[in-house]
């Protein structure tokens, strides 16, 4: 009696765990945080979950969640709370001298900043500025965000530099000028303006 409870109780564990189990198809204008924080996972969660190596998906592609997928609020609400989120991780990481090369052990180039801020945030980013390029959707300048990946031809040879859109026409980023991680004006800086390529989002 007692093995054939056993047993019973361990057949319901499973149905459970797996009806809380799905998948979902990923639609226009979705990111990998966007659906964890709608299925109540973490995005590196999500991630181990389908065997991602980056945080870039397609539309149609499905992925494994688990849970019911819930609101996570109006987008205005949103919004704020995500442009505070991102504002708190650029800020624990600013004032870091800068290195060519640097990983975020003692200094950090432009691509190791914006990596350590999302890392913080469980998001996962190539280490390149041009793998990070990659990586997300793009969106136009006048849609900008806080979270937003933004990025630069500094070199003359394509996308060379990556910041983090903070809103109000400010981006944080590992200045190589100024040999340190710093807030400062993106489109109301000239240098950035004549030399800004474009915009991903990822979160």
């Amino acid at each position: 009696m007692k093995a054939l409870r056993t047993l019973l109780l361990s057949i319901a564990a499973v149905l459970a765990t797996t009806a809380s189990a799905g998948s979902y198809t990923v639609k226009a204008g979705d990111t990998l945080y966007k659906i964890a924080q709608a299925h109540g996972m973490g995005t590196q969660q999500l991630m181990q979950a389908n065997g991602l190596n980056s945080t870039t998906i397609e539309i149609g592609q499905r992925l494994q969640v688990t849970g019911e997928a819930r609101s996570v609020g109006p987008t205005v609400n949103a919004a704020g709370t995500g442009s505070a989120t991102v504002r708190t991780a650029a800020s624990r990481f600013l004032g870091i001298p800068y290195r060519l090369g640097g990983n975020g052990r003692g200094s950090v180039d432009c691509s190791a900043y914006t990596q350590l801020v999302f890392r913080n945030m469980g998001i996962s980013l190539p280490r390149t500025a041009l793998g990070q390029w990659r990586t997300g959707y793009a969106v136009s300048s006048r849609n900008l965000r806080a979270g937003d990946l933004v990025f630069f031809n500094t070199t003359g040879r394509g996308v060379s530099h990556v910041g983090i859109y903070l809103g109000g026409d400010q981006m944080a980023n590992a200045n190589s000028y100024y040999g340190r991680s710093m807030v400062e004006r993106m489109f109301g800086n000239s240098y950035w303006a004549s030399r800004y390529v474009g915009a991903r989002r990822v979160m």
